[in-house]
């Protein structure tokens, strides 16, 4: 990769995603040869949001590279609750860890704090802004399950917050891929965004009904309607649950499509389509851990 920290999908290249992504189906194919690369190594986890996959395979991913971690824990029982500023807290860390993996509910913030260490910092989600390191396992679950090249890709829900969203629609842009995004008009993806895209050449169509593009997708990707992230209830009230599936839905599509989703899901995708072949959402979950060691290999092997 060319960089030490991993800020933003827009860092990266054709090339540092291949890198990443063949490692982990070296892991894949081979986890005990990676069993002991960075004994003695720890990593930093500051997570100032919730979080269950992010953190559980950060952690899992570091222990099976033969590391160790150390938790910040919640913010309520951090020095954090003291008044401690953000810059001040990854310093301190960075003296324990030889990596730091960040989440932080406001946008810029894991560019803020790259600044202030010398250790990689990984971008673990920055409120609404990026979540590179989910954009990879998401990369890797479509090369398994559609390629990457020659794709029709739609991206369903919260396009407006959701950081997962606008990570995968920038890295997508390094590959031969048609993006279909499909949202409530309050929702669309930001003009900043868009903006982004279309500069870099991409292929991008917006639509509010699924229907529309439905039959010529080889992957589905949805999204949760962020309710967190809404200045006003009475705003993700006019939203919240409007874009649902279920496998009467699923009807008009392609019988090798790949639903995907980041997780958690509230109830855009029904109980009922997790036993067809079109569900790969539990499968992209554990697909963390080999891509969030491939990412942790490559950022701790660095000559610094």
């Amino acid at each position: 990769m060319r960089q030490d920290h991993l800020i933003s999908a827009s860092h990266l290249s054709r090339e540092d995603i291949e890198a990443v992504l063949d490692r982990a189906a070296d892991i894949d194919d081979d986890p005990a040869a990676f069993r002991q690369r960075h004994a003695g190594k720890v990593l930093g986890l500051c997570f100032f949001e919730p979080s269950t996959r992010t953190r559980m395979s950060f952690d899992s991913a570091m222990k099976r590279l033969g590391g160790q971690t150390v938790d910040m824990g919640p913010v309520e029982s951090s020095s954090v609750k003291k008044g401690e500023t953000l810059a001040d807290t990854v310093r301190v860390v960075e003296g324990y860890a030889d990596a730091l993996v960040l989440r932080h509910p406001s946008e810029g913030a894991a560019t803020m704090a790259s600044e202030f260490v010398d250790v990689p910092l990984v971008n673990a989600g920055d409120g609404a802004g990026q979540h590179p390191s989910q954009t990879l396992l998401d990369l890797y679950t479509i090369r398994e399950n559609a390629g990457l090249d020659d794709l029709t890709i739609g991206i369903m829900g919260d396009l407006k917050y959701g950081r997962t969203v606008h990570s995968l629609a920038e890295a997508l842009t390094n590959f031969d891929a048609s993006q279909h995004f499909v949202s409530p008009e309050s929702l669309r993806l930001p003009r900043n965004v868009r903006y982004d895209l279309h500069a870099s050449g991409a292929q991008v169509r917006e639509h509010t009904e699924l229907d529309e593009v439905l039959p010529e997708l080889d992957v589905l990707y949805v999204t949760r309607i962020q309710r967190e992230r809404f200045p006003d209830e009475n705003e993700y009230r006019k939203v919240a649950g409007q874009y649902q599936i279920d496998s009467e839905t699923l009807e008009s599509a392609a019988d090798d499509l790949t639903v995907m989703h980041p997780l958690p899901r509230v109830d855009e995708i029904s109980p009922d389509i997790d036993d067809t072949d079109h569900a790969t959402y539990f499968e992209q979950a554990h697909n963390g851990i080999p891509v969030r060691m491939a990412l942790l290999d490559i950022l701790l092997s660095q000559d610094r």
